[in-house]
């Protein structure tokens, strides 16, 4: 199935939009409507954002929970579910976004937004530089990680029950699998 043709819209349009607490993306000028997640995804991303925000407290950094805009061009701004900016590059937090390629970003997985996140998302974040992309795939109950090699991302390593979790980007952090995923699903 081709993508849909791109609306042509730019940050300015996406401002313009009422604060109705829908998530809305642009990629390429293409807007982008997201349904409200399930409550397992926002278990995750509160887990994994408390874990890092914890993190920061004690070693510098920000980090923010959709919705948070990245910024990233006009035509392409975008509402990780949890990113990570490292200490020496806080100055890429502007009031209204975040201003090009955080550290790490998070996208965990909804049924309705699999294919969004999979390709064309993770296509975005390695075209603009995002050094660390984790999707956390919850059909499957494992995190895929890709990491910048040169300027690609090779393939993603996989991490799953009873493994941890840990980031280059944010040194001495760490997570286990099973505290991110919660309780497996019956």
């Amino acid at each position: 199935m081709a993508p849909p043709a791109p609306t042509g819209l730019t940050y300015g349009d996406l401002a313009l939009f009422p604060d109705d607490n829908r998530r809305r993306e642009l990629i390429g000028g293409e807007l982008i409507v997201t349904p409200a997640p399930r409550t397992r995804h926002q278990d995750v991303v509160l887990e994994l954002g408390s874990r890092l925000l914890h993190h920061a407290r004690n070693h510098g950094g920000k980090v923010y929970v959709a919705p948070t805009d990245v910024y990233l061009s006009d035509v392409d701004v975008v509402e990780p579910d949890v990113l990570y900016v490292r200490p020496d590059h806080v100055d890429k937090v502007e009031q209204s976004f975040v201003r090009s390629a955080p550290d790490l970003v998070v996208e965990v997985s909804s049924p309705s937004t699999r294919w969004l996140e999979l390709v064309r998302k993770r296509d975005l974040y390695e075209r603009f530089a995002v050094p660390e992309y984790w999707y956390v795939d919850l059909e499957v109950d494992r995190v895929e990680i890709y990491r910048l090699t040169g300027a690609q991302y090779g393939p993603p390593s996989l991490a799953g029950r009873g493994e941890e979790l840990s980031t280059p980007q944010a040194p001495g952090f760490t997570i286990a699998v099973d505290d991110l995923l919660g309780p497996p699903d019956d």
